[in-house]
């Protein structure tokens, strides 16, 4: 009974962690499928400017799912493997998915209203800075150094790409002009995001 009981708690652990591991691998698969359309899926669902001002709502969402290309696409699906190592564990699904939607919107109306010149963008890493930004926050607590140390190198990146501009050999990475403001909103968005969680969480517990 002993080893059978055993046999069930690892089962339940691998289960555990295959389950843990269900959203970024929704969001790999879902942007790979969409990389596999090529140029005009791009032309399709990236954030246009002149498409959305024309009805075309749906880019403001989807345009943070599509790419550049092949390269970009595994760069930020390499980067969505490492927030979620880092930081994963910290929310739940809901609460994750909540983090995600509002990083995006905020990436939305912090180009669309303090970047007009921006005619286009793509790509998933600025909601990857809201989710590993949220993330930091919610760390503090339980492993404050730990989320200090990732705090700092965050803020350092940020800081260097709205004085110096993108760090160095990232865009011949990507494939094409990296748009460093969408970083910056995306860490805003998930730091409010958290912080309302936080507020949320304290509200409810006893005093």
């Amino acid at each position: 009974m002993g080893l059978g009981q055993d046999q069930n708690n690892a089962r339940l652990a691998i289960l555990r962690r295959i389950s843990h591991w269900r959203l970024p691998a929704v969001l790999i698969i879902s942007s790979g499928i969409i990389e596999l359309f090529g140029d005009s899926g791009r032309s399709f669902l990236q954030f246009d400017r002149a498409a959305i001002s024309a009805g075309e709502l749906w880019r403001l969402i989807s345009g943070h799912f599509v790419h550049l290309g092949p390269n970009h696409f595994f760069l930020n699906a390499f980067g969505l493997v490492l927030v979620w190592f880092l930081v994963g564990m910290r929310f739940r699904l809901r609460q994750w998915l909540i983090v995600i939607a509002v990083s995006i919107a905020g990436i939305d109306a912090g180009l669309w209203f303090f970047d007009a010149q921006l005619t286009w963008y793509v790509g998933m890493s600025g909601f990857l800075h809201g989710m590993l930004a949220a993330g930091i926050v919610k760390g503090f607590p339980a492993i404050p150094r730990e989320a200090m140390f990732i705090g700092v190198v965050v803020v350092v990146k940020i800081v260097f790409e709205q004085l110096v501009g993108p760090l160095p050999g990232s865009e011949q990475s990507a494939g094409g002009d990296v748009v460093v403001n969408a970083h910056l909103y995306g860490v805003l968005a998930g730091v409010a995001t958290a912080a309302v969680f936080w507020n949320r969480d304290m509200a409810k517990s006893p005093i």
